[in-house]
């Protein structure tokens, strides 16, 4: 009998989570697995719970919540034999997304639990602290700060302090080391994925795979307010690699070197780093669960996605 623990972040979204657990429960009866279930008390809980699971074999840990409490779950699994699953129902759900999970509890749970398969993705540090879909400096990392502050979640909150905070941003200095190249650029944003998008659709890096042993960087330049509204149509159609203003490149290692020290996020959470950031890819170190057919459906965006650079159909990722 396989072994599941569900780990529920009640503060992730913004609906209840006191039916959550019967829904799980009659789910994964059906499939002969014995479910346990816990909700998570303070930061970094969701760390210790699925760190004790994973040394006491667990199969399957479920994370439900948004893509802070997949953080805090899957950092707890990498190069382990437990599984991380996700359930989503925070603000963004970007990893979710990327892995073609649908939103919601009974149809991710419905999704995954139908038919499943076991494969194994790519992570990535900075200075040492995994994320698993996005990690940024800049403006995206400014937002990432004043929404953690808020009162409120959801896509519209995350809207609002973006516009409230667009006025108020300075674009900084950046130096970009790989092992064989630099760049020095005037930044409004720089992204690095693992994933595709941020959340909610919102594809910054949209031909990044999540097996390819690669980090894909967008480094978006300064523009002019009148450009926003074209950049976020782009931004929400797979086509922000397009825009003038945008410098695309993949490495599987490189260093960031901005003035100061300050905020950069990590799986859309702020966190404070100092000036030079390290970051790295590490090929195949978690285990997650897919549908049977995202499986194949990523494996197929992969290949087309290198069809698609051999025969020069998108902007070649160099720097």
């Amino acid at each position: 009998m396989k072994r599941l623990l569900a780990i529920i972040n009640p503060l992730s979204g913004t609906s209840s989570k006191n039916d959550i657990p019967e829904k799980i429960e009659k789910r994964i009866a059906k499939l002969g697995m014995q479910p346990d279930i816990a909700f998570t008390e303070y930061s970094g809980h969701a760390t210790e719970l699925a760190r004790k699971a994973a040394d006491d074999n667990y199969d399957i840990v479920l994370s439900v919540g948004g893509d802070g409490t997949c953080n805090e779950i899957a950092k707890a699994l990498v190069h382990t034999d437990t599984a991380l699953g996700i359930i989503p129902i925070g603000s963004g759900n970007g990893l979710a997304r990327h892995l073609g999970i649908p939103i919601g509890v009974n149809a991710a749970l419905k999704s995954l639990f139908d038919e499943y398969k076991i494969v194994s993705i790519d992570y990535c540090e900075a200075n040492g602290s995994p994320f698993f879909c996005t990690c940024g400096v800049g403006f995206d990392a400014q937002i990432s700060e004043k929404f953690a502050s808020s009162k409120t979640r959801g896509g519209l909150t995350y809207l609002i302090k973006s516009i409230e905070e667009y006025f108020k941003y300075k674009n900084e200095q950046y130096v970009i080391e790989t092992a064989d190249k630099e760049i020095t650029e005037k930044a409004f944003i720089i992204a690095c994925g693992n994933a595709s998008q941020y959340g909610n659709n919102a594809y910054i890096a949209p031909y990044a795979s999540i097996c390819d042993g690669l980090i894909d960087v967008t480094v978006v330049r300064p523009f002019n307010f009148i450009e926003v509204l074209p950049m976020m149509i782009q931004l929400f159609t797979k086509t922000l690699h397009l825009n003038p203003h945008v410098r695309n490149f993949t490495s599987s290692e490189f260093k960031i070197i901005r003035e100061n020290a300050g905020i950069m996020h990590i799986d859309g959470e702020p966190v404070v780093m100092p000036a030079e950031i390290n970051i790295k890819c590490i090929h195949r170190g978690l285990k997650v669960m897919l549908p049977n057919i995202q499986a194949a459906n990523e494996f197929e965006a992969t290949m087309l996605g290198l069809l698609a650079n051999v025969f020069g159909i998108k902007i070649q990722k160099s720097i």
